[in-house]
């Protein structure tokens, strides 16, 4: 596996200008992204044990700029399945969302297919990648699962690491990893002891009222860390859901395939009804916020709101959903000074290069003062051993 490398460039875009949400709830803190029309019943991506809500940056992007609303969630500190449920409905109340459409990848598809099934009036529809039905073959492979709230922050990374294949990878794959790689570092010993024990309680998923017309399938076709005999079983499970094959893209496809996941989630999203409203956005301008004082900004402002608690704005981001779509972030003030002219341009300039000159006169004079110095050293030098030797 390749080390872990500075952030790629669309993603510093990105958080530049889609903000973060930080938001507690109960005893709960969830951080998530909402982006997009807040009219447009939104897609919810859930991530998986490595994963985080960055992880889906490119369908927020992508998405939003179609007209679509995408939230994208951290899976919060909880520690069985029915906890998850409640929290995850007060998540939904809080940030007023009734109804919505889930993506979940691996964990986070098993956890969607198990909040479908007890909350069956607000699930519309599914999309699965990469997922299971049934997780007691993890519970059997993780013997040390009744430990794992005590076990050490790096050796719990170090399990969730050896899931990911190393290399070699296709150059998009091995980009997907390294990402991923980055975002597990940022995990704390809790989040990823509470995710290890949602992924081996055991548990299987029940029957949906969710009609199979409204489940889509993406799977791909390399190497994944979920079995092929699990995906296998998800498939006969939901015998009319629509397939979505990727010839590859390893356990990250939403990160080494964007577009081609998008198309399908677009597909997705249009055969169950979605219709989006791309005269609502606002689009993200090309070439701005290239990860220079805005982000920096914004990270101060969450480190800010962590030794804080939430602000205001970031605390009520239910408050916020009734507008149209997201505000974009504020161009920087303009300076009170005038531009300089052409004519004060070619003064600094004529002034540089005078400074210039006369540094380098300076120092050209020091050099010859020195060697004439030594120079005068060294004959009265050899005199004097000359006469002594006499």
């Amino acid at each position: 596996m390749k080390g872990v490398l500075a952030a790629p460039g669309d993603y510093v875009h990105f958080k530049s200008q889609v903000p973060l949400h930080k938001i507690p709830i109960g005893s709960k803190q969830w951080r998530y992204y909402d982006f997009g029309p807040k009219t447009v019943a939104p897609l919810i991506c859930l991530p998986g044990i490595a994963g985080t809500a960055d992880v889906y940056y490119k369908q927020i992007m992508a998405l939003s700029m179609k007209g679509y609303r995408v939230i994208a969630v951290d899976i919060p500190r909880v520690w069985n399945h029915m906890e998850w449920i409640q929290a995850f409905d007060k998540f939904l109340d809080v940030i007023n969302v009734h109804h919505m459409h889930l993506y979940g990848t691996s964990l986070g598809g098993f956890l969607a297919q198990i909040f479908a099934q007890h909350r069956p009036r607000r699930v519309k529809s599914l999309v699965l990648s990469n997922t299971f039905l049934d997780n007691r073959s993890f519970a059997a492979a993780m013997p040390w699962a009744p430990f794992v709230s005590w076990t050490p922050s790096f050796l719990l990374k170090r399990y969730v690491l050896t899931g990911i294949q190393d290399g070699p990878h296709e150059p998009f794959i091995a980009d997907s990893v390294d990402f991923v790689v980055s975002q597990v570092e940022t995990l704390s010993k809790d989040d990823l002891a509470s995710r290890l024990t949602l992924n081996v309680d055991a548990a299987s998923v029940g029957s949906l009222l969710l009609s199979d017309q409204f489940i889509t399938i993406m799977d791909t076709n390399d190497y994944c860390a979920t079995p092929q005999q699990l995906k296998d079983q998800l498939s006969e499970r939901y015998p009319e859901a629509r397939r979505a094959q990727l010839k590859s893209g390893g356990d990250f496809p939403f990160l080494s395939r964007p577009d081609e996941v998008n198309l399908h989630l677009q597909l997705h999203l249009r055969r169950v009804g979605v219709e989006p409203q791309p005269a609502m956005v606002r689009g993200i301008p090309p070439g701005s916020g290239t990860g220079g004082s805005q982000s920096k900004e914004k990270d101060e402002e969450e480190e800010e709101e962590d030794r804080h608690g939430p602000s205001k704005d970031g605390g009520n981001s239910a408050a916020s959903s009734s507008s149209g779509s997201d505000p974009l972030p504020l161009p920087p003030p303009e300076s009170s000074e005038s531009p300089p002219t052409s004519s004060d341009q070619l003064l600094n300039k004529d002034v540089l290069v005078a400074r210039s000159y006369g540094a380098m006169a300076a120092f050209l004079h020091h050099l010859v003062a020195s060697y004439v110095g030594y120079v005068y050293i060294s004959l009265n030098y050899g005199r004097d051993s000359r006469q002594m030797l006499m």
